[in-house]
């Protein structure tokens, strides 16, 4: 017999790898350049010259046993000290290689701070709507523990309060946030996290236990315009941050990030030596030797993250223009349009018709939506757009 919930999640992928792999099968028979392929956050531009140079100078005047041998399980001393001190010199922090335990990317962050935290399977955590579908996996079949849905504020996609606070209860274990928001782009403005921290504060004197609040940052770096993200970690004692060089660095096949550990968690130390326990748990005995140096070296650094803007605005005017309803995004590189009927999967499927792959926002929580992966070449958006007035024009004529 074999794990159930195992073998359900192996059998059936994410909606988004669905759609990806159907792109994959359909530029096959058309060619790449005619499937617009909007499903996945694969940033498709360069990294930075100084990885490549970083790579090169590690490999050619290193030990190749010292290059790709084991670290420490938390990662190397020195980077994370790099990190640390990068992150201090941004936010006016204090943080030293104590705090940060390298991993294999944004999702094992996740996953090892949910398995470090969950103490019984009556734990809660919290999360809002729209929200990265895998969230509810790393809670439910990673953690053990119980996922908590808010529905979504759909006028801004800022926190539902309301709802929210008719979710807490001494049950809560925590509360995942995501911003710059993955699917909408949104980011959450500085009232919405002053109302929340105040709020935890509240309830977990309440409840006589922490409420740990999880900031998941892999998009913290692509931000449009003046706005600014407020760095949570200082507003909030009992937060842990989650981070991936996935998409400032565009390194998302490498798989390196960190979970962040402030001095101010209650418990500290124990925290800390919990998710290092998870971790081992977790079997991921470290992460990739090679590129936690080359993160040390490139901490400040970032791709060239002008072209999402230009692919946002691209995208942004010409949906408006065809009839499509979008907040806009502040962060990330996601659009989050209403679609043009209520069923959003039909109208993504409809949307096969023009081989645009579109994914529906019932995934992320939020019927009625579909998420457009904006981080592709801005000859893909131009040549896109007749693409989706074509569609719309479908439902202007019904």
């Amino acid at each position: 017999m074999l794990n159930q919930n195992m073998l359900a999640l192996g059998k059936k992928r994410s909606t988004i790898r669905e759609i990806f792999e159907f792109g994959n099968q359909r530029a096959k028979v058309i060619g790449r350049e005619n499937v617009f392929d909007f499903s996945i956050g694969n940033p498709n531009v360069p990294a930075p010259d100084s990885v490549q140079e970083a790579i090169c100078d590690i490999v050619t005047n290193q030990n190749p046993a010292a290059v790709h041998g084991y670290t420490s399980a938390q990662g190397r001393e020195d980077s994370r000290n790099a990190i640390a001190a990068s992150l201090n010199a941004r936010f006016g922090t204090d943080y030293a290689a104590k705090n940060l335990y390298l991993t294999v990317g944004a999702a094992a962050s996740l996953s090892i701070c949910l398995k470090a935290l969950t103490a019984s399977p009556e734990d809660e955590f919290i999360i809002f709507a729209p929200h990265f579908p895998e969230y509810q996996v790393f809670i439910e079949q990673g953690a053990g523990a119980k996922c908590v849905i808010v529905p979504a504020q759909i006028e801004d996609f800022q926190i539902n309060f309301e709802a929210f606070e008719r979710k807490l209860n001494p049950h809560t274990k925590g509360v995942l946030i995501n911003s710059p928001n993955n699917p909408s782009g949104v980011v959450y403005s500085e009232a919405t996290i002053d109302r929340l921290t105040a709020l935890l504060n509240k309830k977990a004197a309440e409840y006589g236990h922490p409420i740990y609040l999880i900031s998941d940052e892999p998009y913290r770096e692509i931000i449009y315009g003046t706005r600014e993200i407020p760095f949570i970690a200082p507003k909030y004692k009992n937060t842990l941050v989650c981070y991936s060089y996935s998409k400032s660095l565009s390194l998302p096949g490498e798989r390196i990030g960190y979970v962040l550990v402030p001095n101010t968690v209650e418990s500290f130390d124990d925290v800390y030596a919990a998710v290092c326990g998870a971790g081992r748990v977790l079997g991921y005995v470290c992460a990739p030797a090679l590129f936690q140096q080359v993160i040390a070296r490139c901490a400040a650094d970032t791709a060239d993250l002008s072209i999402y803007a230009e692919n946002r605005k691209l995208l942004l005017e010409g949906l408006a223009a065809f009839g499509y309803k979008c907040i806009e995004p502040e962060g990330a590189f996601y659009l989050f349009p209403q679609t043009l009927e209520a069923d959003d999967y039909a109208f993504c499927e409809r949307a096969k018709k023009y081989d645009l792959l579109l994914v529906p926002g019932t995934d992320f929580g939020a019927p009625g939506h579909m998420r457009i992966s904006y981080c592709v070449q801005t000859e893909t958006v131009r040549r896109a757009l007749p693409l989706f007035e074509k569609l719309a024009k479908e439902y202007a004529g019904k």
